[in-house]
């Protein structure tokens, strides 16, 4: 009857931590394994049997028939062979002799201390299974709820499942309390000493994806692809959308009657911002469709090297960037593009600036512009066109020279933008008074800048 209480107490333990009966019986037959090995300090000859539906014990020691016994774990008497099993009808020393052990000679003390190994193998287990689940379903949409806040992760709870969201993962505007139900989606899953560490995401592109399929059934049935994402969690998202289905429109179906779809999401990521592209196998009509809510003027793309410049209105330049160059970077990272936006008045002069010769820039090294001229370089752009390390290959260029001519061309370009500030001041039809005299006169100079060779637009987009 023993064996049957057993079995019932460690299976109500089990039932508790979520475990499968066919595993609880490989469980079963390690414990008693444990056991003996506690007990005589060697398993090695024995096996257990553990049958959950008959509630019955089998417990079996492989042992050597002896006359005189000298380990008494792995040998046995013909005598003590005899008195154990009396049917036998032959025994002779050297004869294998299968003992059938009764797990009452272990005694209840014992079973008590092996409890701790059995509720270690039951977490074992428990965590192997949340493990196989979760790896099995990185990409997935979940919903958890906040267990505990700490400086750098939150923890959340699904079942008996704990999920991690890193600070990093996490939207920056939003504020988290205990016990409020976050959806996130499924980024990784490791399996360390402590259990399975699940990392989840709110600012991941892949949430936004999920979002948008969960809530535009065309994308999850495929007439509709999301074909790129890029994000400043909670603040501005861009997406590029393709239907492949010429009746619908791509981005009306994203949006939804009235904005019903789109205003989901959006709630979703604590009214975040999401401009839907509609895709074009034109690189210029994609370019100026990623850089809304503004429109350039120019587009002057090199798809070798995937950069384009923009060309701006000058009073739309700033929405072009957008704040903290928010838009541009978007852009960029959505087409994979480095775009650099420029205003009107600043990409005429800086196409002046780079067509100017070499040679007519003030304390430019004469023998430096010989040498560069042989090579085919003139002007200023086909100098920047160059890497340094060609650069120094060419005669008459040394690391000190290469300075020089940085100095020259940078002092160059800020006296041509002085100029023109001046003149933007001081246009001709305008009588201008003289200025006052100054003790200091660094107080009239322009403002140094720091040294650049290429003339920076306002703001670039650069992909990461």
């Amino acid at each position: 009857m023993i064996n049957r209480d057993l079995i019932e107490i460690f299976s109500d333990l089990a039932r508790d931590k979520n475990v499968e009966r066919s595993e609880l019986g490989t469980i079963l037959e390690q414990l008693f394994l444990y056991i003996i090995e506690r007990t005589y300090g060697d398993a090695s000859n024995y096996s257990v049997i553990v049958n959950i539906d008959k509630g019955e014990i089998e417990i079996y020691a492989e042992k050597t028939v002896v006359k005189v016994v000298e380990d008494p774990l792995h040998q046995i008497t013909v005598e003590d062979a005899l008195l154990k099993e009396p049917d036998l009808e032959e025994i002779s020393p050297g004869d294998p002799f299968v003992e059938v052990i009764d797990p009452r000679v272990f005694g209840r003390r014992m079973i008590a201390h092996a409890k701790q190994f059995f509720s270690q193998r039951i977490q074992d287990i428990e965590r192997q299974y949340i493990y196989e689940d979760y790896a099995n379903r990185i990409g997935e949409i979940v919903i958890g709820e906040i267990r505990q806040i700490q400086r750098d992760n939150l923890f959340l709870n699904i079942g008996f499942a704990e999920l991690r969201l890193p600070k990093k993962e996490q939207i920056p505007s939003e504020n988290y309390r205990r016990k409020d139900t976050v959806r996130t989606v499924i980024k990784s899953v490791e399996n360390t000493p402590k259990g399975p560490d699940i990392v989840v995401s709110r600012s991941d592109n892949h949430f936004l994806f999920k979002l948008f399929e969960m809530e535009v059934p065309e994308i999850e049935d495929g007439l509709i692809e999301i074909q790129s994402i890029s994000r400043y969690p909670g603040v501005r998202s861009k997406i590029i959308v393709y239907s492949h289905d010429r009746r619908i429109d791509a981005v009306g179906a994203c949006v939804g009657m009235r904005g019903s779809r789109i205003q989901g999401i959006v709630r979703e990521l604590n009214n975040e911002k999401v401009d839907i592209v509609n895709y074009s196998e034109k690189t210029e009509v994609l370019i100026s469709r990623a850089l809304s809510p503004a429109k350039p003027m120019d587009l002057y793309i090199d798809d070798e090297r995937k950069y384009c410049e923009a060309i701006f209105k000058d009073d739309e330049l700033d929405l072009a960037i957008g704040r903290g160059g928010m838009n541009i970077k978007l852009a960029s990272q959505l087409i994979d593009y480095r775009i650099d936006a420029f205003g009107e008045k600043e990409y005429e002069q800086r196409k002046i600036e780079q067509n100017t010769l070499l040679v007519e820039i003030p304390n430019f090294p004469k023998k430096a512009a010989k040498s560069l001229q042989a090579e085919g370089v003139n002007t200023i752009s086909e100098f920047q066109a160059k890497d340094e390390d060609n650069l120094l290959k060419v005669k008459e260029i040394t690391e000190n020279v290469l300075e020089k001519i940085y100095d020259s061309i940078q002092d160059f370009i800020e006296k041509n933008r002085s100029d023109d500030e001046a003149d933007d001041d001081n246009p001709d039809d305008i009588d201008v008074p003289k200025p006052e005299a100054v003790e200091d006169d660094s107080a009239i100079k322009p403002d140094v800048k720091e040294k650049t060779l290429i003339p920076q637009s306002k703001e670039a987009g650069n992909i990461s």
